[in-house]
This record gives C-alpha cells, sequence and structure tokens, in this order.
C-alpha cells in the first residue's frame, strides 16, 4: 500500500487482464475476488476487467457454426452458458461486493448477466460498477450485440447510460464495439466523463487504434481493459472441450489492454499474450490542460444545433399499473 493517500488530483488506476475459468461462474468469481485483492495491496483505487469476463466471451459462435439453426451442439452450449450466467438478484456477485468494500476500491466487471426483469432467460453483456461500499452502482447491458454475439445475447438499453464519480473523476464506461458509437460516447461526454473505461474480450487489434483515438476525442483518460483466453483456460467440465480445443487457435484472445492520456499518448502501451495488473497513476490536471482548447460538451459544442436525446427507460416487457394509474 502506498506510505501516504494519493494527492487530490490523482487516482490510482489498475486493469486486471485475466482470463475467466471459462463458462465457470464461481471459479471465475473468485479469481476476480483474488486479482481485486491484488490491486488493493498495489494501491489502487478503481480496478476494472474485460467484457463478459464472467463468466466468458462467447468465442465458440465464430469457430463451430454458431449461425446453424436448432443445432443440438449450439443448444447444448448455450444451455450451459445460460446456467453459468451472472444473476445480480441472485446475490452471484455478492463475493466481489464484499472485497470491494473491505479494500474500499471501485469495481468495474463485464458479465454475461440473466436478468430478471427480461424473464431470466436472455442473457446480456452487462459492464457492473460496484462501489467503494459494496453497492452495486450501476449495470450497463450492451446496447447492440456485435455480429455472432447477437446469437448468445440480448439486445441492452439507455438505463446503464451513466457517470459516477471517483476521487477528481467522473467515470462512464462502454462494452467493445458500442465504443465506436459516437452517440453512445456523447452521452457519457455530456454527462462531464473525463475517465473513460473500455471493455473488451481482448484482442490488441481492438484496442490499439481506437483507445488514443476516443482520449484525444474526449480529452479524457481512457483505459481499454481486455480479457484472455488460451486452451489451458477451458476447463474440463466445458461440453465439447475438444471441439473447442480443436477449433481454436491456442491464443484464443490475446489481451491488448492499455491507458491512453488527454493527449492521446500513451501512459501504459497495449500489453500482449500474458495475464497482468496493469497499475497506474493519472492525474487530472491532465484533462483540465487538454480541454483548454477543446472541451466536446462544453465551449466546442453547439446545443443550439446539435443535440442528443438519451431514453434511460430499462426495457421490460411488462409494466405493472397501479390501480390509481389505471384510472
Amino acid at each position: 500500500m502506498p506510505e501516504s493517500p494519493s494527492p487530490p488530483d490523482t487516482l490510482v488506476v489498475g486493469l486486471a487482464q485475466i482470463a475467466p475459468v471459462w463458462l465457470d461462474r464461481e471459479k471465475t468469481i473468485a479469481k476476480v475476488v483474488a486479482w481485486i485483492e491484488e490491486a488493493a495491496v498495489e494501491g489502487c483505487q478503481l480496478v476494472a476487467f474485460g467484457e463478459t469476463l464472467v463468466p466468458g466471451y462467447p468465442f465458440w459462435l465464430s469457430a463451430t457454426d454458431g449461425a446453424r439453426f436448432n443445432s443440438d451442439l449450439q443448444k447444448d452450449i448455450h444451455a450451459h452458458y445460460l446456467d453459468q450466467a451472472v444473476s445480480i438478484e441472485r446475490g452471484d456477485l455478492a463475493p466481489i461486493s464484499e472485497v470491494a468494500a473491505d479494500r474500499k476500491i471501485e469495481v468495474w466487471v463485464g458479465c454475461f448477466e440473466r436478468p430478471a426483469d427480461r424473464g431470466g432467460h436472455t442473457g446480456y453483456a452487462s459492464l457492473v460498477h460496484i462501489d467503494a461500499r459494496g453497492q452495486v452502482r450501476n449495470t450497463h447491458r450492451k446496447l447492440m450485440p456485435t455480429y455472432e454475439e447477437r446469437l448468445a445475447w440480448g439486445i441492452g438499453d439507455g438505463h446503464g447510460l451513466r457517470v459516477a464519480p471517483v476521487g477528481p473523476f467522473t467515470v462512464g464506461a462502454l462494452n467493445c464495439f458500442e465504443n465506436w458509437l459516437p452517440l453512445a460516447r456523447t452521452a457519457l461526454y455530456a454527462q462531464g466523463e473525463d475517465l473513460h473505461i473500455a471493455a473488451w474480450p481482448g484482442a490488441v487489434r481492438l484496442t490499439q487504434d481506437i483507445t488514443r483515438f476516443v482520449a484525444l476525442e474526449a480529452r479524457s483518460w481512457v483505459l481499454s481493459v481486455s480479457g484472455l483466453l488460451r486452451h489451458q483456460d477451458i476447463p474440463e467440465s466445458m461440453p465439447e472441450r475438444e471441439l473447442m480445443i480443436q477449433s481454436m487457435p491456442e491464443m484464443i484472445s490475446d489481451g491488448g489492454s492499455c491507458i491512453a492520456a488527454p493527449d492521446g499518448t500513451w501512459k501504459v502501451e497495449p500489453v500482449i499474450g500474458r495475464e497482468e495488473l496493469l497499475v497506474a497513476t493519472i492525474d487530472h490536471t491532465a484533462v483540465r490542460r487538454e480541454r483548454q482548447n477543446f472541451d466536446p460538451s462544453g465551449h466546442y459544442s453547439r446545443p443550439d444545433v446539435l443535440g442528443l436525446e438519451l431514453n434511460r427507460s430499462r426495457q421490460t416487457v411488462m409494466r405493472e399499473m397501479l390501480q390509481e394509474e389505471a384510472e
């Protein structure tokens, strides 16, 4: 732990580039807890994990003919995936909440979420923010699954497009390709975001360009956090394990976690091919310096000409009306 508190303008952040125990919820959560502990020992005030790290990203879809309709193979794998999904209402994330509260650390973790408010049998790519009191502060469901992801995940909504204060920063987060959506980024910028978390399943080809671009566009710090996946991370309990190993390369997902400063320079260049906790101290002064000549939601915006409408409703099939509302 640091010998003295961090200066008021700085924040110590950690990016946990780790592999899940693929499609094993409990073992992966236990691993996440261990890495949160490590981040706390390193003095981190915030730690982030990759997209759907718990219990894992559906890499099999592109390797096993995932779009084949009524395939017994795809049904079997999906049934296992859904069984291992995260139910926040059931308390699946309680071990993470407990360590966050104990260590007083803010956590962003990617989950394959199986929410009760959508009937409980469709999963979503969700980024869950658990604050330093151990409370689930926000759950953002990915707005639009990318390409074959739509075979495994449902379409999210704008309910979770929210920011949160952490130290001197205002933090927002998006999943994977929704970081390419200009209006999704704008929704966070408009709320004062100056520290952006971009969660990825893990590929340096995804992070090496957009991380610096978003930092330059937003004049914000950008943390791109990725997962990893290798053959060794596929447990014996995984259905069709041998098929997975035969169908996918040894390094299925190679990471690429990195940190860019508000001027677009690297604070931490992409880390490839290994599990690692990336730790950095970031300074809010850098944000204020770069906002001097460009602020996308402030002095350089034209709300009289261009604006954004955000629907924050949590999408559900049924809304119960009270008797007085019906009347």
